[in-house]
């Protein structure tokens, strides 16, 4: 009885009276260009871009593994694995820096950040960024830079500004939607709010768990199928806000959220991992809710822009919303 009155109380109408300015949080749901063929054409983004610039976010949030998270996973190598970062070797060659010790540069260089930086400020953050595991971060900066001084120099040695540009031909929206608006916008950093710790299953048999959940999924993709056909002569044309459009409609991400739960908990499993899945990815999802919750903390009325996988959208929508003086934007009406 206790659990069930505490569950009655409207946490939702508490911020009724609230004094002060709301947080403005929008949502985009993307496909992850990774798989898109290396031909992909960035200019395609173009349009959805001066749409997100038209938002004006203060803060752009991307589904990357945030710094501090990489150094946590490195310090238990027996659970999260050896890879579960990329390795930041060749930066803490050029910096003299270990993740903990370059995220500590960088906030200490932020905080005391000019109004118009020199090209040897956005290079020397570059290579902290990069130090800190924040490589899209710091190709915000390079992008900051005149074209005449995106060199080498200044702790950015030629092995870092070669993963720059590397970090430039990618088909990532971390890099091609994230850093490319912040940079636009003059925002120093995009902030990285990904997290897998709570995902991390322990199950005995990975493969038969794969199964079960594999199954679960194929046996309700009928709508989601013919959704992923639309979506694949959308991606053909030369102008990709329409896409973005059919990506973020609510009916389609309904059909991905029946897909990716409804239809797992309906598999019979006597091991019980459909649930444990679900359990999973909702902690996933809380967790980087509160992650992007953290950015903003010290911002009341911050204008937030969060690009995440399309899966995910209607959980962050769902708890941002619940979130004290927090309003969620229609992406409808900025990609109009």
């Amino acid at each position: 009885m206790q659990a069930q009155a505490q569950a009655q109380v409207d946490l939702a109408s508490l911020d009724r009276d609230m004094v002060g300015p709301r947080a403005q949080v929008l949502v985009l749901g993307t496909m992850h260009l990774r798989g898109l063929p290396q031909g992909f054409d960035p200019a395609t983004l173009q349009g959805l871009l001066d749409r997100l610039a038209g938002f004006r976010p203060d803060i752009i949030t991307i589904e990357a593994l945030p710094g501090e998270e990489c150094d946590f996973a490195a310090r238990h190598p027996a659970k999260y694995g050896a890879d579960y970062c990329a390795p930041t070797d060749l930066a803490k060659a050029a910096t003299g820096l270990d993740v903990p010790a370059a995220i500590a540069e960088v906030n200490k260089a932020l905080k005391a950040w000019p109004a118009q930086p020199t090209p040897v400020q956005r290079r020397r953050l570059a290579a902290l960024f990069l130090a800190a595991s924040e490589p899209a971060s710091a190709y915000v900066q390079w992008l900051q830079l005149p074209a005449a001084e995106q060199r080498a120099g200044d702790t950015l040695d030629a092995p870092l500004v070669a993963m720059l540009g590397q970090i430039g031909t990618r088909n990532n929206e971390d890099y091609q939607l994230g850093a490319r608006l912040a940079a636009r916008l003059g925002l120093q950093r995009v902030f990285a709010v990904d997290n897998h710790t709570g995902d991390s299953l322990d199950v005995a048999d990975t493969k038969a768990f794969g199964r079960v959940i594999e199954a679960a999924w194929a046996s309700g993709r009928g709508a989601l199928n013919e959704r992923e056909k639309r979506e694949k002569v959308l991606l053909q044309a030369p102008d990709l806000l329409p896409m973005y459009r059919f990506l973020n409609d609510p009916e389609g991400l309904r059909v991905l959220a029946e897909v990716n739960v409804a239809a797992a908990l309906r598999a019979r499993s006597p091991e019980g991992y459909p649930q444990i899945w679900v359990a999973g990815w909702e902690i996933r999802n809380l967790r980087m809710v509160a992650n992007i919750h953290e950015t903003f903390r010290e911002r009341p009325g911050a204008r937030v822009l969060s690009i995440v996988g399309a899966s995910h959208k209607p959980w962050f929508d769902h708890w941002l919303g619940q979130l004290s003086g927090v309003d969620i934007v229609d992406v409808a009406g900025v990609l109009r």
